[in-house]
C-alpha cells in the first residue's frame, strides 16, 4: 500500500491513521513516499516520478493532504494524480456520526464528482501572454466577442465520454449501497455547451437504471435545497468544479472537513485522502483532527476487501465520537481539545474494545 503523508498536518494525520490501521492487524504493508512541499526540497518536483510507480505498483494509496500554492507556485498534486492515473469518479461520503455537532441529523449524502474535466483540466491563459493575445484576436475575428485586456482565461471542457462514465458509475454505486435515487446538478441554462452536453448525456444514462431514481436540479437550487433540506438528499453527481465545492458544503452539514472522507477512483487506480486541506497554519501542533483521514482508510479497506477491518476501524471511529471525551477543538468539546495523537489512542481502544 503506498502511503503519502502530505505536507502541513498531513503527516501528523497520516501517522495517527496509520497506527490506527496496524492495530487492526489486517496484513497492510506501507510503501512510504513524499509528495508536495517536502519532495520539492528533496528532488526538486511536488510529485517526483518514484511516488507515481508506487502507486502503479501497488494499486492503491493513501493520501494526506497536500499544499497548493493560490494563484503561482506548482499545479495541483491531487489534480495531477487524478489526471495521470484517471481517477475519474471522486466519492466523498457525507454522513453525521451520532455525537458530533450538527445542525442537523440523519444527513447521509455521497457527492460523486467528475474528476478529471472541467476548469480544473487546466487549459488556461496568462493575462498579458502572446498565447492570450491570439485567443483574443479568435474569439473578436470569429465571435465578435471583446475580451478585456487585463483578463485571464479558463477553459471548461465537458465531454460526453466523461459524464457517461461519472454518470454510470453514480447509478452503480446507488445501485451496489442500496440508494434509491441519483441527482445530477448542472447549470445546463447558462453553459449551453458544456454543461449542456453533461445534462443532456445524463439524461440519456438515467434511462438505463430505471430501478434507480433520478432528478436534475440547477447546481444554485441544490445548494439551497442543501442548506436547507439535505436529510432529502441521497447520491449527487456533479462536474469537477461544482462537485468541489458542493462536497465542502455538505462536509459542513455533518460537522466539518474534519470528519469528511473521500476516495479516487480509477479503473486501475485508486487514492483515498481527507476532504480537507493542508492547513499549514497549525502544522507541527499536534492539534490537527485525524479522522477524516482515519475515516478514508474505513474507505481504503473496504476497496480491497478487507470488509472485517474496515466495518472495525470505522465502529471505532463512531464509539469514540459518540462518546464526546476525545475531540480535537474544531469538534468543540466540552474539556480541554485532544490532541492528533490522543484521538488516534483512543480510536485504536475502541476498536479492540468489544
Amino acid at each position: 500500500m503506498t502511503l503519502i503523508p502530505g505536507d502541513g498536518v498531513g503527516p501528523e494525520v497520516a501517522e495517527a491513521t496509520r497506527r490506527a490501521v496496524d492495530a487492526l492487524c489486517a496484513g497492510v504493508e506501507w510503501d512510504v513516499h513524499d509528495a508536495g512541499l517536502p519532495a520539492i526540497e528533496t528532488f526538486g518536483t511536488p510529485l517526483p516520478d518514484h511516488v507515481m510507480d508506487s502507486i502503479k505498483a501497488t494499486g492503491v494509496a493513501l493520501k494526506g493532504p497536500v499544499t497548493t500554492p493560490v494563484g503561482g507556485g506548482f499545479r495541483s498534486v491531487n489534480v495531477a494524480l487524478r489526471q495521470e492515473l484517471d481517477l475519474f469518479a471522486s466519492v466523498r461520503p457525507c454522513r453525521i456520526y451520532p455525537g458530533v455537532p450538527s445542525r442537523f441529523e440523519d444527513v447521509d449524502i455521497v457527492i460523486v464528482r467528475e474528476n478529471t474535466e472541467d476548469l480544473y483540466e487546466g487549459i488556461e491563459f496568462e493575462q498579458g501572454t502572446p498565447e492570450l493575445n491570439k485567443l483574443r484576436g479568435y474569439l473578436k475575428y470569429m465571435h465578435g466577442f471583446r475580451l478585456a485586456e487585463d483578463a485571464g482565461v479558463s477553459v471548461k471542457p465537458i465531454s460526453i465520454t466523461a459524464t457517461k462514465a461519472i454518470v454510470d458509475y453514480a447509478f452503480h454505486y446507488a445501485r451496489r449501497n442500496s440508494r434509491a435515487k441519483v441527482l445530477l446538478g448542472h447549470k445546463a441554462n447558462i453553459m449551453k455547451f458544456s454543461d449542456g452536453i453533461w445534462l443532456a448525456t445524463a439524461e440519456e444514462r438515467a434511462g438505463h437504471y430505471t430501478d434507480i431514481g433520478f432528478e436534475a436540479m440547477q447546481v444554485d437550487e441544490l445548494a439551497m435545497w442543501l442548506a436547507w433540506y439535505p436529510q432529502e438528499q441521497d447520491v449527487i453527481v456533479l462536474p469537477n468544479l461544482y462537485g468541489d465545492i458542493i462536497s465542502d458544503l455538505c462536509a459542513g452539514l455533518i460537522g466539518g472537513l474534519g470528519v469528511a472522507p473521500g476516495m479516487n477512483l480509477g479503473h486501475d487506480h485508486a487514492v483515498f485522502e481527507p476532504t480537507h486541506g493542508s492547513a499549514p497554519d497549525i502544522a507541527g501542533r499536534g492539534i490537527a483532527n485525524p479522522i477524516a483521514m482515519i475515516l478514508s482508510a474505513v474507505l481504503m479497506l473496504a476497496h480491497i476487501g478487507q470488509d472485517d477491518a474496515a466495518a472495525r476501524l470505522e465502529l471505532g471511529v463512531a464509539r469514540v465520537l459518540a462518546d464526546g471525551k476525545v475531540r480535537t477543538a474544531d469538534l468543540g468539546p466540552a474539556g480541554p481539545p485532544a490532541t492528533t495523537a490522543e484521538v488516534a489512542d483512543a480510536v485504536v481502544a475502541a476498536t479492540d474494545s468489544k
